[in-house]
Formats: C-alpha cells, structure tokens, sequence
C-alpha cells in the first residue's frame, strides 16, 4: 500500500483519490479549508500551506506527495521535497505560476507564443499600445485563473483602467490572437520517463470558465496533435516531469499558439474518466507512484460539460444515453464548479444528438459556438 499526501483537498483531490483506492493507494489532505471536498476520501490535515508543526503530522508515514492546484507556494513544495519525493517537481510550479517566465520558458523551447511583453511601468505599457495596438490583453503575472485577473483592452482610456486595476501587482501584456478554437493536450509521464499522450481536446470558455470539451475533433488534425505532442514532450523533458501535464493551445491557421500550462489533473481531462481507457487521475497516480502509465486511448466519442453555480436535475441528467454523472459535494455558489457531466457515444455524430438534449446545461453562448465550431 502506498501513503500519498495531496497538497490541495478540492474536487481534483478528491478525483485522485477515487482513482487510487483501487491500486490500493491511501491518502492524507492538507488544505486550510475545513470540510473539503476530498475530506471524503482520507484524512484532512487542516491548516495553511506554510511552514509549521501542522507539516509534520501532514507529512509523517508518507511515501510520495503530490499537489492538486498550481498555486501551491513554491517554498513549501521545495520544504516538502527535503522529506519525500515531490511530484511533479517543484520547477514545475516555479513556471506555471508566473507567466512572464512560463512564457519565456515556451520561447527557449521553441514553442510559440502569443507576443508578451512584461509592464513595469508606464513607459511599458505606451510601448505595448504602440507594437500591439488595440485589442491586447493585460494580465497579473501571478495568481489568476479561470478569467480572473484579466483585462481586454479595446482603448487607450482601458489601458489606463487596467493598469490601474492592476496595481500592486506584476502585470504582462499579451497581443490579441484571433484563434479559430481553443484546445489542450494532457500529458502524463512516469518517473522512468515514459510518456503518454491524450487525444487533443476542443475546449468552450463563457467568461473565461471551461463550460464544454469535446473529443475528438476532426479540425484537430493529426498533424496538430503530433505538433501538440512534440510541444508538451520538450516541456516533460526540460523539466524532468513526473505526473500529469496540461497545456492550453489556441490554433489559428492551423497552427498551434501556446496560452498556458497548469502542472497537474486539469478540468479539461475530465472527459478521460468515462471516455477513455485510462483517466487522467489514475494515470497521474501511477505516474508518480512508479507504476506502469496505462493506455490513453479514447473510447468513441465524449463531451464534458461543466456545471457551474447550480446542479440541474439529477434525474434528468442520467436518463441521457451514455451519461455519467460527477459530483463534488459543494455548496452552491455563484461561478463555482459544482460537478461535470460526461457523456460518451460510439461515434461523434451520436454525440452531436445527444448534445442537442443538453443545450440548456450550458450558456446559450458556449451552445452556439459549439455549433459553428464543432466537427
């Protein structure tokens, strides 16, 4: 039996820890918020993610720890490796938490980014209206996530109002990419470096929240996801991964444009735990736990829909052909994740009726243009 600690206790902990139990894996949270989502599934240490006597019973009898949110204080992760093996490694989280260096990271690796340019000051941000023009995008370095620290400028006047609103914090401006679609590609690779890909995934945002993925799609050629792999293997690679990966694509003219990576299960791999041979949770715990990585291989066809805010009716919900139903055991909140949906048919055509049955699970918005989008 293997003892894993999760830093994080929220809906991805709890996932993990659905798919270890049965490699008999146990598991102990740490997360200062009480009665977590994961709590469920093992012990919760309660308490903050910084150094303390907490740590000691956290991390006491452990074989492996592992960490379910980027933002994850990067001192503690290196504490943390000083007693067991930390996976994925703490660099790891070093770039994914501050985009200016994740995307210098991508350049010297030779992927391609949107054009980026640090803002320090005033002077910096008259240089970026002047070589990006308007629209651009402002966003803090640090700390934001599902929309959340983000400015669209359209205006000298916005310019001036996000910079505003962004004070007291380092910020990066990246030039507007006219993209055709949004996709991922999750990774996972083993600590004896043996790597596995999943199929690239069609991502819809409302408000800057994933609302639906879908896979496959036929737009998502094969050449883009041999580009995607090529991409994400040099990242696995530099940074002596171990664990799940994810990184978030545009595609515009049929190329990939890198937006950004999260070291860790990722809500667009959701899809894996009913639509694939092996998920991303079981996957990621094999990785780190030095078992060998299972099949990536897709079963026919799945979309994921998000449920933010509310759950509908469950009844409802499972009287859809090919559903599967996941919960997180949140109170209901206003923008908060709340569960997914899975649905999985033996073909996309399929999937694409059973989808029409779901357009009230989703924003008008995101049904749309998963209808001018979709395969």
């Amino acid at each position: 039996m293997k003892m894993i600690g999760v830093l994080g206790a929220g809906q991805l902990g709890r996932m993990m820890g659905l798919a270890g139990i049965p490699l008999d894996c146990r598991f102990r949270f740490l997360d200062p918020v009480e009665n977590s989502p994961a709590k469920v599934i093992g012990e919760q240490i309660v308490g903050p993610f910084s150094q303390g006597t907490h740590l000691d019973q956290f991390s006491s009898g452990l074989d492996v720890l592992t960490y379910e949110f980027e933002n994850v204080p990067v001192e503690l992760a290196r504490h943390m490796a000083g007693r067991r093996p930390v996976y994925p490694p703490p660099q790891a989280l070093e770039f994914s938490q501050d985009r200016l260096i994740e995307k210098q990271l991508f350049q010297r690796l030779g992927i391609q980014p949107a054009p980026f340019h640090a803002l320090q000051n005033l002077s910096d941000l008259e240089q970026v209206i002047k070589a990006f023009g308007f629209p651009f995008i402002i966003k803090t370095r640090r700390m934001g996530y599902d929309g959340k620290g983000q400015f669209l400028v359209k205006s000298e006047s916005d310019a001036k109002q996000a910079w505003q609103d962004g004070l007291g914090h380092d910020l990066i401006a990246e030039g507007f990419v006219r993209f055709q679609r949004e996709c991922s590609l999750i990774a996972v690779r083993s600590r004896d470096a043996q790597t596995a890909f999943y199929p690239l995934v069609q991502n819809f945002h409302h408000q800057g929240i994933l609302r639906l993925s879908l896979v496959p799609c036929q737009k998502l050629t094969g050449e883009l996801q041999l580009q995607a792999v090529e991409y994400v293997g040099r990242i696995l690679k530099e940074l002596d991964y171990t664990g799940v990966l994810a990184v978030e694509f545009f595609v515009a003219d049929n190329k990939l444009i890198v937006n950004e990576m999260a070291p860790r299960v990722h809500n667009s791999g959701h899809w894996t735990m009913d639509g694939a041979e092996t998920s991303q949770f079981e996957n990621h715990i094999r990785a780190i736990t030095g078992l060998p990585l299972g099949s990536t291989n897709a079963i026919g066809a799945s979309a994921m829909i998000n449920l933010i805010g509310t759950v509908p009716d469950v009844h409802r919900m499972l009287k859809i052909p090919g559903s599967h139903l996941h919960l997180y055991g949140k109170e209901p909140r206003e923008g908060r994740k709340l569960g997914h949906l899975n649905i999985r048919a033996d073909s996309i055509d399929k999937l694409m009726e059973l989808l029409q049955e779901c357009k009230d699970l989703m924003p008008a918005e995101t049904f749309q243009q998963f209808q001018q989008t979709c395969c």
